[in-house]
């Protein structure tokens, strides 16, 4: 899409009434919401395809944010 598409679309949002407006925020939010889930349903079969579990991710949080645990 180009540069004036988009300023086109934007300026049209720009033109409703604002009851319109929130309408249309509502259902970008909900196909935003329903995308997040779907992609997240498969990054779940992904991990556990990987045996990739919380305590993993928690570890790989806690190496990232302090570096190797030191024993």
């Amino acid at each position: 899409m180009s540069r004036s598409a988009v300023q086109e679309i934007l300026h049209k949002i720009d033109a409703l009434a604002e009851k319109d407006r929130e309408r249309l925020e509502r259902e970008l939010a909900a196909r935003a919401e329903a995308e997040w889930k779907r992609l997240a349903k498969q990054a779940r079969v992904i991990a556990r395809r990987r045996h990739i579990d919380q305590a993993a991710i928690d570890q790989a949080v806690e190496q990232t944010r302090y570096g190797p645990r030191r024993r």
